[in-house]
């Protein structure tokens, strides 16, 4: 081929060869610019179902525009010959990079903060590329890092209902599931098993790039092909720290998460992975500064106390069977790992982080190899009348072996004795000396009454629903609650925040902020610095449009309770109605992170993302949401909000089907409530039937739902913008 002019290229040097043809330099005589030629070998091209491949190759990659992506001109043919034009650069393949020695961790961040961006714009586009590999990554002679040869690649346009909450790899006469695609070393277990693959397979082949990028050495290996496949489906790869003891920790956790066998357990997101590496490299650049080592940064902040131990609670098993019972096993087990976060030398794991693992049958070290917990904490609840039996067991998570346990058979009202005992025996199992402060925190109780206790639960798991029904039972949980123990701080503060809520969201009667305000001050004229009390004054703050101070009260109440229940949710609309939209995104991992079984936090995500026009970012995320909403009808199939949030995120997937589906039962659910009402609006703008959702936009005002900013600013709702009836409704604030 040197020296020939095939259509209007003249062909200069080769460049590599690989398994489907050639690859040339050329000069594009029409445009006077120098590109690659890939061409599909002769014999190769004869084949229909490879040429498919191939031209799909083009189309895929052609439909990515990203500074991280090797740029597509086109494809085209000539006599026999196809091949696709492409960006031509300068610099080598990351496989001969790696092959002279690891990189350095500078250069390991750079490079896969990049990989992932480049992974996070094609996994929105619905573009999975399920050979993700060395080779196939080229670093340019500037050090970025640019995606090649989308071969394997599946554009997802049919979306089919595969129980997967990414994009998906369809099963088709091309890619079908039984067939294995992909290098063997950088596969995905379910790429090795012919399973159907989607974005999380690409994670994993990632994983396994960074590993290699770090150490030299790729992790599952193998003389013959059976025994690299039995590798990755059956064995753990050595410890990134066993092989390079001066890399962080953290970047052995974070490939260690990449490289989950069970697609469930990864990062869900390349957004999610990238933010991890970004924030790795962010506090490696803080710690030289200030003269820390590399490997003494262990985790996403940089450490602000020392830990000689740390410990996961587990959700207790629920042996009652019976679902209403959940919200006490629950309440019970967030409230021991609250009490175990008093004893300043023990680390404990957020609810959140946990939250995966409950109902599911893990053991104690398979936790601690994941979460990097050192012990784990587990247990199970049944309830009888109003007898309670308690066990739970202390296990040390690298032997598997209990170090404690022990079994309550008491009354309900000796529930917070055998919290404050659990957490003392923890304690003295580990031989941790509980300081005079810290034996007094754990004795404290937030009530002597165990059934406005057990009413304060009810009311809590309520409430973070947001639907005017589900609001007005939390507020009678409270109500009971507080009238049962009038001096029960934290059933006044919940009894505010609904008010406050109720307040903005339904009715804008100055007689649910007045109450808001009143409870608030009952609550912290008790004396107590609980930051459900800090929630609630914020709250008071945000209804009454102070949302600056909104924002100062929940920075500083998150920053020494993280796992506050809705505190990340009222942040991210505080911000969001300031229009510091980029304030919001910038929290976003550590708000997930916390969020627990709160799916409202990721609600102000959404529509910052929107509201900045990161469309790709966005659509991305949406992944992520349609996961948490996913979860949480799991548990409750009866919340109508999550309904219809889960109908907006299928609408703008394009699935209308079960996008109407959910919100036609969202409707049925809660046919006046002004909250769905809004939200079946934003999905139906997501089909373009602007139709209906004007008719729901305006129920859901007349309803109570009023909030011209927050609508106004909502991009779901953007078409609507110009419709005479929506500006009468919702007049922008010059008007």
């Amino acid at each position: 081929m040197l020296g020939k002019t095939i259509s209007h290229y003249n062909i200069t040097s080769q460049l590599g060869e690989g398994g489907m043809g050639v690859v040339y330099q050329a000069e594009d005589t029409n445009l006077g610019r120098h590109v690659a030629l890939k061409f599909l070998s002769p014999a190769m091209a004869t084949d229909e179902s490879l040429l498919q491949r191939f031209q799909r190759e083009a189309r895929a990659a052609s439909a990515l525009n990203h500074p991280n992506i090797c740029t597509i001109h086109g494809i085209e043919h000539d006599n026999d010959l196809h091949f696709i034009v492409m960006e031509l650069l300068e610099g080598e393949a990351l496989g001969d990079r790696i092959r002279r020695g690891p990189l350095d961790i500078d250069e390991v961040l750079t490079l896969g903060v990049q990989i992932a961006d480049a992974l996070e714009s094609a996994h929105s586009k619905g573009i999975v590329h399920r050979d993700l590999k060395p080779a196939n990554i080229f670093i340019t002679s500037r050090g970025q890092a640019k995606i090649l040869d989308f071969g394997l690649a599946k554009i997802d346009q049919q979306k089919p209902d595969t129980g997967s909450n990414v994009p998906t790899a369809i099963a088709d006469g091309l890619t079908s599931a039984g067939a294995t695609m992909g290098t063997i070393a950088y596969m995905s277990p379910e790429q090795a098993r012919g399973e159907v693959t989607d974005a999380r397979t690409d994670l994993f082949s990632f994983g396994t790039v960074l590993y290699q990028m770090a150490s030299g050495t790729v992790p599952f290996q193998g003389d013959t092909s059976a025994v690299v496949f039995d590798s990755i489906l059956n064995r753990e790869p050595m410890a990134l720290s066993e092989l390079k003891p001066m890399l962080p920790q953290e970047l052995g956790r974070i490939i260690g998460q990449a490289l989950e066998k069970d697609r469930d357990l990864r990062f869900q997101s390349a957004t999610e992975m990238k933010t991890a590496l970004k924030r790795l490299k962010r506090d490696l650049d803080s710690g030289r500064h200030s003269g820390e080592t590399t490997s003494a940064i262990h985790s996403t902040r940089a450490p602000q106390a020392v830990h000689e131990h740390s410990i996961a609670v587990l959700y207790f098993e629920n042996l009652s069977g019976m679902k209403e019972d959940e919200y006490l096993r629950d309440g019970i087990t967030e409230d021991i790992t609250t009490e175990l976060s008093k004893i300043k030398r023990l680390k404990t794991f957020s609810r959140a982080m946990v939250l995966s693992y409950r109902d599911k049958p893990v053991t104690a070290g398979e936790v601690g190899q994941q979460m990097g917990a050192s012990y784990v904490l587990t247990g199970s609840l049944r309830r009888a009348g109003n007898r309670l039996r308690i066990n739970a067991q202390l296990i040390d998570a690298a032997t598997d072996f209990p170090l404690w346990s022990e079994r309550y058979d008491r009354e309900m009202e000796d529930v917070f004795a055998v919290q404050d005992e659990i957490a003392s025996k923890i304690a003295a199992a580990l031989r941790i000396t509980l300081s005079p402060q810290e034996q007094q925190a754990l004795a404290a109780k937030p009530t002597e009454n165990l059934q406005a206790y057990d009413l304060y639960l009810r009311g809590r798991n309520y409430a973070r629903r947001v639907g005017r029904q589900d609001m007005m039972f939390a507020l009678q949980m409270y109500e009971n609650a507080v009238a049962l123990d009038p001096n029960f701080a934290l059933a006044h503060a919940g009894l505010a925040t609904v008010c406050a809520e109720y307040y903005w969201h339904f009715e804008r009667n100055q007689a649910w902020l007045d109450r808001a305000i009143a409870s608030t001050r009952i609550a912290s004229a008790k004396g107590t610095e609980a930051p459900e009390v800090k929630l609630a004054e914020a709250w008071v703050d945000y209804a009454e449009g102070r949302y600056e101070m909104a924002v100062d009260t929940m920075r500083k109440a998150l920053e020494t309770h993280p796992d506050l229940e809705g505190g990340y949710y009222l942040l991210g609309r505080a911000l969001f109605e300031s229009g510091r939209y980029q304030e919001i995104v910038d929290i976003m991992e550590e708000a997930l992170a916390h969020a627990g079984e709160n799916y409202n936090t990721v609600m102000p995500i959404h529509n910052a993302l929107g509201a900045l026009g990161k469309k790709d970012a966005l659509m991305n995320f949406i992944h992520r949401e349609m996961a948490v909403y996913e979860e949480a009808l799991k548990k409750t199939p009866e919340d109508a909000r999550v309904r219809v949030l889960l109908a907006g995120n299928y609408a703008m997937l394009g699935r209308f089907e079960e996008a109407k589906r959910e919100a036609d039962m969202a409707m049925a659910l809660r046919p006046d409530d002004a909250m769905i009402l809004y939200n079946t609006a934003c999905a139906y703008c997501a089909m373009n039937n602007t139709k209906d959702a004007m008719i729901a936009i305006k129920k859901a005002w007349e309803s109570g739902y009023r909030n011209a900013t927050w609508t106004r600013q909502d991009p779901d709702l953007a078409i609507l913008h110009g419709d005479p009836e929506f500006e009468r409704l919702y007049p922008a604030a010059h008007a």
